[in-house]
């Protein structure tokens, strides 16, 4: 499924299970918000933090499907078209980063 599928998704759940969309200021703090749920996990589960009992049994891969909800809801009601974006970006990213990241003698 691409990106442009899965925005239309978010839009028609917005449409069939919201009433609108929240306004864009309350979706950054969202994102936000979810993007500390998902910190949270990897420091406690991946870091040098003890993870509480609590937190055990946090699902990272609902953290991190909460955060692209919330990312494609704030490009639906931007008008951004995500799919576009990304492969504009993956581009930029290959252009200027292949030959820095090889020579980088930290990852090697």
């Amino acid at each position: 499924m691409g990106i442009k599928t899965t925005q239309k998704q978010v839009d028609d759940w917005i449409q069939n299970h919201g009433v609108r969309y929240f306004n864009e200021l309350t979706n950054m703090a969202q994102l936000t918000e979810e993007v500390g749920e998902v910190a949270r996990i990897i420091a406690r589960r991946y870091g040098e933090q003890s993870e509480k009992e609590s937190d055990k049994n946090k699902d990272l891969g609902e953290e991190l499907a909460d955060v692209l909800f919330v990312t494609l809801c704030l490009a639906n009601q931007t008008g951004v078209d995500l799919q576009a974006a990304f492969e504009k970006k993956l581009d930029i990213k290959t252009k200027r980063d292949h030959d820095r990241h090889h020579n980088n003698k930290k990852l090697q």
